[in-house]
């Protein structure tokens, strides 16, 4: 017998440990895991930073050794290994392509799973805004471009492109997809988000998380989904980024919550990241109603929280804490896991604060648990390395450039089309004049939060429509600068439209100055204006005084008020930042190889003054005509977008004509192509709460449908509209559907109304 002991307590030393086997429950194999671990190796875990951090160093070979000493558990004394890194390959690689990335992953991977004492595997994250932001990753257009496509296949095509492109090259969460709605304008990031309608960014969120985290987010071609910035920065105090979110918990429950609860509730979101901004007075990284009573209670979150860069110090800067010491222990307690900055609150002041019984065991052990959750549902411990060989094949492949054209082309507006200006007949035409600083300015074009880095070749308009018309001749002048007024080449830019047939000017937004490497749109480039910005309008004013025909091409992150060229201009077209091939895209709706199909899905102001413009506002705001000075109404409206056909709604059904509080309305309605070419028509269902006790939009979107018709056909389009979409908040904030008439409104555009009809919501007996 006891020989027998003894061979199986041997036996029991020899088995590995219980959290290296697979076929243990999740929750056994961190409880294993996390008893395993010392104070200073949890706390190491809780820290995944940003590679551009100076304290990793100031050059790429110091930040590399840096970054495997930090994988090793070496660098900082008071931790044990770090977590995972932020950014790596952009910020490390530069240039690398896709195999060199895979095997500095897998050779960080190595040093965490080989040279330290438990062999956790690292987590990697890099930013997927619009594409995988490193070298090599494929650049989509961006933010309202997208939300411009209506095409929810399209957005989770895109995505899925991102995931596979990621985790391919060993990257394992995509951060900054910005859900959340667009509601002040001068806020330079809202060059990230899709639309100003909670609606449709919850739709849209859905999308993206289905595209980047699937069902198994421990497949090879998919990563988690980190949405931002829970729960919203985009009404901040003046338009400033940071500045402070002084609304309502009904605005944020009516407008802001939605695309988290069918990002996280509905679609299973594994990544968030905490705002910058206070909400109503309390730091979000501080705030344990938000980042856990709402966020882990109520939507159901289960995966991890990040905080924005340098996060935690939000709460020293709001004077809520007065030291990082404090603010790591408020932030902890609130419900942040992980720090990306080097920040001491989440470093070696933490580990003080627990052995000083200012912070618990339990709150690290909960924050650790879920990091290590993370990556146990990743597969990470079974499957760390990735192949290089099939890095390199995945990367910027021609498919999926394809798939970056067909985004772009969808996401264009026609604005205006006067005179049917526009599609230009390649077969009349003998020269073009195209001018502009973003004719031909690679990154201009592209937007923000791309590689430091880019190796693929991109598009531009002028190079685009070159293609388009090789045997035409096409003059270029750039006229003039996005900032400043030291570039003045008006005299050629009117010489060249003069003999041109038709002048294209294609201006906008973000070119940097030197001086202080501050563009007009991006990550903390606000502005208090809306207007284009140096000799821009001066520019077309000058090529529109020729008589030449001209045609405005806008490449923009944030809507621009450009009133005097939607009264003089004929032809006017939205592109935003349209990514790697937006020239291509562009060319090809200028040439009307494809009918543009693209719809606003923000309102554009006259004025900065008009501010807020969003369409789904209360009945007050339309009491009186205007301004003095102004009109009150938006100068293009939400969902407003030409086509090169033209459509025809019909039969309107709505079934049942009345219903119980708790039920659905089915509402159908028939849309015909009545012109020569084929088209895409986003077809557009608008309902209102006619009587309701307290104050509710005059419209707000209820459903939407992309649909392709060649000349002569029609389609009928059914949307169901359910109780859930007919409630509002009462009093206490619960939702409510009362009894009484909902308008119902389908058409081309939030203005453009083509069918009107309404069903009743009978009291409950």
């Amino acid at each position: 017998m006891a020989l027998s002991l003894g061979l199986t307590a041997a036996s029991a030393e020899d088995l590995p440990p219980r959290y290296r086997d697979a076929s243990q429950p999740l929750a056994r194999r961190v409880e294993d895991l996390l008893g395993r671990m010392t104070l200073e190796e949890k706390v190491g875990q809780m820290n995944m930073p940003c590679l551009y951090l100076r304290e990793l160093g100031a050059t790429v070979p110091e930040r590399l050794e840096n970054s495997r000493a930090f994988a090793r558990g070496t660098l900082v004394p008071e931790l044990g290994p770090g977590g995972g890194f932020f950014t790596l390959a952009n910020n490390l690689l530069g240039g690398a392509d896709r195999r060199a990335q895979a095997e500095c992953f897998n050779e960080l991977q190595r040093i965490a799973i080989e040279q330290t004492r438990l062999g956790i595997p690292l987590l990697q994250t890099e930013e997927g805004t619009h594409g995988l932001m490193c070298s090599g990753g494929t650049v989509f257009p961006e933010g309202p471009a997208i939300g411009s496509t209506w095409n929810l296949d399209l957005v989770r095509d895109l995505y899925a492109v991102v995931a596979r492109e990621a985790r391919s090259v060993g990257i394992h969460q995509l951060f900054t997809l910005v859900i959340e709605p667009i509601r002040d304008p001068r806020l330079g990031r809202n060059q990230e988000a899709y639309t100003e309608d909670p609606f449709l960014s919850a739709r849209l969120a859905g999308a993206i998380v289905e595209g980047v985290q699937g069902e198994d987010v421990a497949a090879p071609d998919k990563t988690v989904a980190g949405l931002c910035h829970y729960p919203g920065q985009s009404e901040p105090v003046s338009g400033l980024e940071r500045g402070a979110m002084e609304i309502s918990e009904r605005k944020l429950r009516e407008v802001f919550l939605p695309p988290w609860v069918a990002g996280i509730k509905q679609s299973g979101a594994l990544g968030v990241m905490a705002t910058y901004p206070a909400v109503d007075g309390q730091p979000v990284h501080a705030s344990r109603k938000l980042l856990t009573d709402i966020l882990r209670g109520e939507l159901g979150f289960e995966g991890l929280v990040l905080g924005e860069g340098h996060g935690i110090s939000t709460i020293v800067w709001e004077q809520v804490a007065a030291t990082q010491k404090e603010a790591g222990v408020m932030a902890l307690n609130a419900g942040l896991d992980v720090g990306i900055s080097w920040e001491e609150g989440f470093m070696g002041p933490l580990v003080e604060s627990v052995r000083e019984g200012k912070a618990s065991m339990a709150m690290i052990d909960r924050a650790v648990s879920r990091i290590l959750r993370q990556k146990f549902r990743l597969g990470l411990f079974e499957r760390p390395y990735v192949d290089p060989d099939h890095a390199a094949a995945v990367g910027n492949t021609a498919q999926h450039r394809e798939l970056a054209l067909d985004v772009a082309r969808e996401g264009i507006v026609l604005l205006k089309n006067a005179g049917d200006l526009l599609p230009l007949a390649k077969d009349r035409l003998k020269s073009i004049a195209v001018i502009g600083p973003n004719a031909d300015h690679a990154r201009n074009q592209l937007g923000d939060y791309i590689a430091n880095h880019l190796t693929q070749e991109v598009v531009t308009v002028l190079e685009g429509i070159r293609r388009k018309v090789p045997g035409v001749r096409v003059e270029y002048v750039k006229g003039c600068n996005v900032l400043g007024d030291e570039l003045d080449e008006f005299a050629q830019a009117q010489a060249v439209a003069r003999k041109a047939d038709v002048a294209i000017v294609v201006v906008g937004e973000n070119e940097r100055k030197a001086a202080n490497n501050q563009g007009t749109n991006g990550e903390g480039r606000d502005v208090t204006r809306l207007e284009l910005t140096g000799r821009q309008e001066e520019l077309i004013r000058a090529v529109h005084a020729t008589g030449t025909p001209t045609v405005v091409v806008l490449i923009n992150g944030r809507p621009i008020s450009i009133p005097w060229l939607e009264t003089h201009v004929s032809a006017l077209l939205e592109a935003w930042n349209c990514g790697e091939r937006g020239g291509e895209a562009v060319a090809d709706i200028l040439f009307g190889d494809v009918n543009p199909s693209g719809r606003l899905p923000v309102s554009v102001a006259r004025h900065v003054g008009q501010l807020p413009v969003y369409y789904n506002h209360t009945p007050s705001k339309a009491l009186k005509n205007g301004y003095v000075d102004e009109a009150a109404t938006p100068l293009y409206p939400f969902g407003h977008g030409l086509s090169y056909t033209t459509f025809e709604y019909a039969n309107l059904r709505i079934a049942p004509r009345e219903i119980g509080v708790a039920g659905d309305v089915t509402i159908s309605v028939e849309v015909k192509n009545t012109g020569r070419r084929a088209g895409k028509e986003v077809v557009q269902l608008y309902i209102d709460d006619v009587i309701s006790s307290l104050t509710t939009p005059v419209q707000q979107l209820a459903g939407f449908s992309k649909i392709d018709l060649e000349p002569g056909e029609a389609r009928t389009v059914t949307f169901t509209v359910t109780s859930e979409q007919l409630a509002f908040l009462d009093l206490q904030l619960q939702p409510v559907v009362e009894p009484g008439e909902f308008a119902v409104m389908v058409g081309g555009s939030s203005a453009d109304i083509r069918l009107k009809g309404s069903f009743h919501v009978a009291a409950a007996k």
